[in-house]
């Protein structure tokens, strides 16, 4: 009987042999992996997902990463992922408020106490991506700055700082 790890560490070597795989064949082997799972599963929906996203084919991404995360049986790290995913999705089909909404919603949520801050970083740069898409370059270059400047090995709290003042929210 195969097991949860055994299942997780396949879909880990699916995704590693993917930048070499044509599109088609990236879908079909996400899709026996998911076929292996019980139908709705969260996981399973969700690399379905992400197979269609990598292949180009967006519009069919979308259904998949809604019902992974309407399942609400995600786990912190995949809801994370298939938020920004979709969030991206969207940008990339052109739905610019609908992108903007889920992520501010995903890093508000972080802000929760206990909460999960998977991709916390990530959900930012994501935001950053659909604002500048908005024509608003200047808060996409605070946010990124915002987000960047804990990572410089100096000058954090000055380029912290002067990124914020381009910006109304950093979700720090």
């Amino acid at each position: 009987m195969k097991t949860d790890n055994d299942w997780e560490a396949r879909v880990a070597a699916l995704w590693q042999g993917a930048p070499s795989m044509p599109p088609a064949e990236l879908v079909a082997a996400a899709d026996a992996l998911a076929d292996e799972r019980e139908a709705g599963d969260a996981a399973a929906l969700f690399e379905r997902a992400c197979a269609r996203d990598t292949a180009g084919v967006e519009a069919e991404a979308e259904r998949y990463y809604r019902a992974a995360l309407a399942s609400g049986r995600l786990d912190p790290y995949r809801a994370s992922r298939a938020t920004i995913q979709l969030a991206s999705t969207l940008r990339i089909l052109g739905r610019l408020d609908e992108s903007e909404k889920l992520l501010v919603a995903l890093l508000d949520s972080h802000l929760a106490p206990g909460a999960s801050r998977a991709l916390h970083d990530e959900a930012r740069a994501t935001l950053a991506l659909t604002w500048v898409a908005q024509g608003r370059a200047v808060e996409a270059a605070g946010l990124a700055l915002v987000t960047l400047a804990p990572h410089l090995s100096r000058y954090h709290r000055s380029m912290s700082a002067n990124a914020a003042a381009l910006v109304t929210r950093t979700w720090v």
